[in-house]
């Protein structure tokens, strides 16, 4: 498939009917999506024929393009019933529930000790490796309660997938990003700098639309590296 063709496709995905910005919920858009996905296989062949996991998925705009571009099978996890609901009628209108499984589940919780944000290990420890690709979208953990939330969304990836992780952060975060995985034992090449569209969905926004700088990141076992 080509990559316009899956952008057009992906243009017919519904997004969120009631964002909720304490999970900083900003949808995916088509054009992100479609060069994640298209990167992903046209170059690397992480994609067709891979079991792949699509971590906070909401309405479900990576885990249809993955299945559109050939996986074998996906499942997209999501903390928020409303953004599953939304995401199982995208799965139905473009015929891929064989393909696409849904998971309600949060991937962090509250530590006690320390009132930060924790992986869930009961939840992340049994996927560990039950996946060849992992793609995901995270919250940038800019609102009160969520900081770091995007790291461990990516340190999850990184646990539940044997081969490559895609995922997008802000520019900014680049360096520590870079330095973090390689604390896991992970490569991470930047393979675009792309602009992420954020139109005015919550009452605090100001201006009609803000594009904020993000990078693709695509980060593999060091062991995998040829």
């Amino acid at each position: 498939m080509k990559l316009k063709q899956l952008e057009g496709y992906l243009g017919e995905v519904a997004a969120f009917k009631n964002p909720k910005v304490q999970l900083e919920q900003y949808p995916t858009t088509a054009h992100l999506a479609a060069r994640v996905l298209y990167t992903a296989e046209s170059t690397f062949g992480d994609i067709d024929g891979k079991a792949v996991v699509d971590l906070g998925c909401g309405c479900g705009m990576l885990s249809i393009a993955a299945a559109m571009m050939g996986a074998c099978s996906v499942v997209g996890i999501d903390v928020d019933s409303d953004a599953l609901e939304i995401a199982q009628e995208n799965i139905e209108e473009f015929e891929v529930e064989e393909v696409v499984e849904l998971m309600q589940a949060s991937l962090c919780h509250e530590a006690a000790s320390t009132g930060s944000l924790e992986l869930d290990n009961q939840l992340v420890t049994p996927m560990k490796g039950k996946f060849d690709t992992a793609i995901l979208n995270p919250p940038f953990g800019t609102k009160p309660g969520n900081k770091g939330i995007d790291v461990l969304f990516l340190q999850a990836a990184c646990s539940m997938a044997t081969g490559a992780v895609y995922s997008l952060h802000k520019t900014s975060t680049r360096e520590y990003l870079v330095k973090k995985a390689e604390s896991w034992g992970f490569e991470c090449d930047v393979l675009a700098e792309l602009k992420f569209d954020v139109p005015m969905m919550y009452k605090f926004h100001k201006k009609k639309a803000v594009n904020i700088e993000v990078d693709l990141l695509r980060l593999q076992p060091k062991h995998k590296q040829v």
